[in-house]
């Protein structure tokens, strides 16, 4: 025994418009764990390049995901758990992530473009267009039965997909958020 503190790490996961942000932020406020936005770990060369309509190729991805993962494990060694919206769009990216904390854990929000599309028409000030989305939906690699993931339907409301997931990972709410 290290002495360290158990901690949970959990990567809401998707393709972009998915409510990755919305459900991790949520998580995050009924758990107590700490959140994080992965976008914001990316260059600027990144986000100038997706802001332009052009997709990252996985050169420009490995170092992101080499510093989301770090952060995690940081924060582990602190001993505070996180939640984090990410796209972990491949098997190698969630692998990449799974090399930072002791556990991850992924919630992979999935469904339908049509829904996905009609979330990105109403979405403003973000810099991802939604003419990215089609060339996500093709690198996404869904998850593997080996991984630990538990897979929502986008359809569902934000608030119900915070608390499947909730459920669905066993995380408790924290006395200030239970009703």
């Amino acid at each position: 025994m290290t002495g360290e503190r158990r901690t949970r790490h959990v990567v809401v996961m998707g393709v972009s418009g998915a409510g990755k942000t919305t459900v991790a932020r949520g998580i995050g406020a009924a758990t107590g764990l700490t959140f994080a936005e992965a976008d914001e770990f990316h260059s600027t060369e990144n986000v100038e390049r997706m802001r332009s309509g052009v997709p990252l190729d996985d050169t420009m991805r490995w170092p992101w995901l080499r510093d989301i993962a770090a952060w995690m494990a940081d924060r582990a060694a602190e001993g505070r758990s996180t939640v984090l919206a990410c796209s972990a769009l491949k098997r190698s990216y969630r692998d990449v992530l799974r090399q930072g904390p002791p556990s991850v854990d992924f919630v992979h929000l999935d469904g339908s473009a049509e829904v996905i599309r009609a979330r990105l028409a109403l979405r403003t000030g973000h810099y991802m267009p939604a003419s990215l989305l089609e060339s996500q939906i093709a690198t996404l690699e869904p998850p593997e039965p080996d991984e630990s993931v538990l897979v929502l339907d986008v359809a569902l409301a934000p608030d119900d997909l915070v608390a499947a997931a909730l459920d669905g990972l066993g995380l408790p709410a924290t006395a200030a958020t239970r009703r």
